[in-house]
């Protein structure tokens, strides 16, 4: 069946931050004097559950500490984005040209994220131009939305902003978590699994891609 919208679901299917984000978050624990270090291997297994908000909560419970989680956060978020504009972000590979391919056919593109406002704008500035929030007919936030993933609220928005059904939706996550909200908003999903991404752990995908170049979705344009 013919896709009438493509919804990228997190910023992760759009450019490579993971490395990026623990770090932030590991600066906010030092200036906040927490004997806290979140490893690779650690953050990989924080990227199971949405919402970096909740992983520190959660990771305070874990270990017994007494913490402002939201303080935390918006401070790792500020200091996410200096280091985007500070060292810049690119897109992953296919994403333009899966976009362009998506503009010359006609097919709505959506972005299903509900980080905060602050980090969306702070992506697009750290790409430099290569891709602009007006490059989407929809750009969710977690002003969007009560619940964040994996309940399926964005995708539900989302659909309703750009018009579309969820048989005529093709869903692109990183995470087996985020691609769980996809699912129960009855979108067919890709995986895209980023440097942290543990392929292995996405399950109901239609395919698992490590480039969303048109080529390697020939299913987009099947009657």
């Amino acid at each position: 069946m013919t896709k009438q919208a493509i919804i990228f679901g997190s910023i992760g299917t759009i450019v490579e931050t993971s490395e990026m984000q623990r770090q932030a978050f590991n600066r906010a624990f030092a200036e906040a004097e927490l004997d806290w270090e979140w490893t690779r291997d650690i953050y990989a297994q924080m990227l199971k559950q949405s919402g970096g908000r909740q992983r520190i909560s959660d990771y305070a419970d874990k270990v017994g500490g007494e913490v402002s989680a939201k303080a935390l956060h918006d401070r790792k978020t500020e200091i996410f984005g200096e280091m985007m504009i500070a060292d810049g972000l690119a897109p992953r590979p296919g994403v333009l040209p899966l976009i362009r391919f998506a503009k010359d056919n006609g097919i709505k593109i959506g972005f299903a994220t509900s980080t905060s406002r602050n980090n969306i704008e702070a992506v697009f500035g750290a790409l430099n131009g290569a891709l602009h929030r007006s490059t989407f007919d929809f750009v969710g936030d977690n002003e969007n939305v009560t619940a964040t993933k994996p309940d399926p609220e964005i995708y539900h928005r989302t659909m309703i902003a750009l018009g579309v059904s969820a048989a005529r939706s093709l869903a692109i996550e990183d995470t087996a978590v985020s691609m769980q909200a996809a699912l129960a908003a009855g979108i067919d999903c890709v995986g895209f699994p980023g440097a942290y991404g543990d392929e292995s752990q996405i399950e109901g995908a239609i395919r698992i891609v490590d480039s969303v170049e048109p080529s390697k979705l020939p299913f987009l344009c099947e009657e």
